[in-house]
């Protein structure tokens, strides 16, 4: 390498690093859009795709098919490999790494031959409500409704014909790794969505799978669950890699050669993670988009199962309590966009950049519990709130003060109405400790304001970070540089196995905090008195109208 190949800081050059094949890709396929980054070693990026895609409801079952997701994945490389050749004038023609990350959960069941069996079941189905309350109480864990295994002993119960079938069940990044290296892996965080991990973080647990063998129905079919499942990794561990058909179905120009290191596929809770910095105990991340969770690491075990808590892991398989709402800025994205035509009335149309700053920025500006107004959120069913059928509802108690300041501080405490529900029994009731709440998203873009209402409804410290706008694609493509790291550093496996679990995570902290965010800058706020009191009293009046919202998902078409 020439100094001319070097920059001041000592990076090769972006032209020089993607024409020698050095860059990293992260792809996630989110609720919304698919998008991809391409980082350098330290996870600086050097470009970035997008694909914009929507679920269908098919027979009362919200899905996406499997060619959009080919499709889908295409455009957003094409979109990223545009950026690669306008900003640095060269061909992305090879890769060190690439991960796969997805909406986590649902079902994915195919034959033996690859034939997929029944459509993409995603996290947004709620019809699993029986057959997930049968396994939590036969397993001993809370089971949600949209883990995989749910789902599965929901079509068993229905007498569905194709789970006799059944030779492989994964998740959505299980089956795009699946088609890019030929290897049926998951990560382990990802896996935690499919059925319990055990204590030991590595692998499915022994103990559960027999439980749930002898369950009514299960012994009569011609496979066994372990059987079905794909195998579970750590992250840094041996995914496979790139092969000559995954290269041409992510490419289809041929101008990506195969070889590339694979991390282990992981779902959005774990990139969510990586992209925050929040994988060791007494840290956590909330995700805002279209849905929401917050991941909390956790020091020890809980007092129990919870019905509002799922039991996950990070990526390095530490146990990670995690609070999912189906809900999150939907609702106040349809606000912002009523204003926004207003806006575009007048004579001025805004940009969203523009228009989110001054609506938040207004919100910011309301009582502390929105002078009365509640904005229930519901797009679609919240189970941590028990609303089987969600309605969008802005409803006001009697002396409320409706301005437009109040307006958007009750969309602001909606958005994470039912996330404070859930945060209040881990935090309150189950008295786990967090030092610090790490937030990404849109919603945190206009600076303080959404971070700091999160702040005084969660009653801890609320940080976001310069990346917090990156998101999980930059999150798996920090994974992925972790796996080319982890393929090139000697590490302890001597005698043939595979290093112990605390090494893997020990390892991937060690990366993250020297490599990634050494240097980043983190803006944190803490809950204010007022701010806090106030949201209180905004809750419990949320809590009680609840009623009301679960009667309009009855009466409501």
């Amino acid at each position: 390498m020439t100094h001319d190949d070097v920059t001041p800081a000592g990076r090769p050059e972006p032209a020089a690093l993607l024409a020698a094949g050095r860059a990293h890709l992260g792809l996630e396929l989110g609720s919304t859009r698919i998008k991809a980054a391409l980082v350098d070693d330290a996870g600086a990026v050097l470009a970035s795709g997008s694909h914009a895609w929507e679920n269908q409801l098919i027979d009362d079952s919200w899905t996406y098919s499997l060619a959009d997701v080919r499709t889908g994945i295409q455009d957003c490389y094409a979109d990223l490999a545009r950026e690669v050749r306008t900003r640095h004038g060269v061909e992305l023609t090879q890769l060190a790494s690439l991960g796969i990350s997805a909406m986590m959960h649902g079902y994915l069941p195919f034959a033996a031959d690859g034939t997929p069996l029944a459509e993409f079941r995603t996290w947004r189905n709620t019809y699993t409500t029986e057959a997930a309350a049968e396994l939590s109480e036969a397993l001993g864990v809370n089971i949600p409704l949209r883990w995989s295994i749910a789902h599965l002993l929901h079509a068993l119960r229905r007498g569905e014909e194709h789970v006799r079938e059944i030779a492989q069940l994964t998740t959505l990044a299980g089956y795009v790794h699946r088609e890019l290296t030929g290897r049926s892996v998951l990560g382990v965080g990802d896996a935690s969505g499919m059925f319990p991990i055990a204590a030991s973080g590595d692998r499915f647990d022994a103990d559960l799978l027999e439980r749930f063998a002898a369950l009514d129905g299960v012994a009569e079919m011609p496979w066994s669950l372990p059987e079905v499942l794909p195998e579970v990794l750590l992250a840094g561990q041996d995914a496979g890699t790139l092969t000559a058909e995954g290269a041409a179905l992510l490419d289809p120009t041929g101008a990506l050669r195969p070889g590339a290191i694979a991390a282990p596929p992981e779902g959005d809770a774990g990139t969510g993670m990586v992209a925050t910095h929040a994988i060791a105990p007494r840290t956590g991340n909330v995700s805002a988009g279209t849905s929401a969770f917050a991941m909390v690491v956790l020091e020890g075990p809980l007092s129990g199962p919870r019905e509002e808590i799922d039991m996950v892991t990070t990526p390095a398989g530490d146990p990670v309590a995690m609070i999912h709402t189906n809900n999150c800025t939907g609702e106040l994205d349809a606000w912002v966009g009523v204003f926004g035509r207003f806006a575009e009335l007048l004579g001025r149309p805004l940009g969203a950049e523009e228009l989110y700053g001054l609506l938040l920025g207004a919100g910011a500006e309301g009582e502390a519990d929105a002078g009365g107004v509640l904005s229930y959120n519901y797009l679609s069913g919240e189970h941590q709130t028990a609303v089987p059928s969600g309605r969008p509802l802005l409803v006001r108690e009697q002396g409320a003060r409706l301005t437009l300041e109040n307006l958007f501080r009750a969309q602001l405490h909606g958005a994470f109405g039912a996330l404070a529900v859930g945060i209040e029994a881990l935090l309150h009731d189950e008295g786990v400790q967090l030092d610090v709440m790490y937030a990404h998203g849109g919603i945190f873009r206009t600076a303080g304001v959404a971070q700091q209402v999160l702040a005084d409804a969660l009653g801890t410290p609320v940080a976001v970070g310069e990346s917090a706008g990156e998101g999980g694609a930059w999150g798996m493509a920090l994974l992925a540089a972790f796996a080319a790291h982890r393929a090139g550093t000697a590490h302890p496996a001597a005698d043939g196995h595979a290093a112990p679990r605390q090494d893997h995570a020990a390892a991937l902290g060690r990366f993250l905090a020297e490599q990634v965010f050494a240097a980043e800058a983190l803006h944190t706020l803490a809950p204010q008195e007022a701010g806090a009191a106030g949201h209180a009293r905004w809750l419990a009046a949320y809590r009680a109208a609840l009623p009301v919202e679960r009667l309009a998902g009855e009466l409501l078409e």
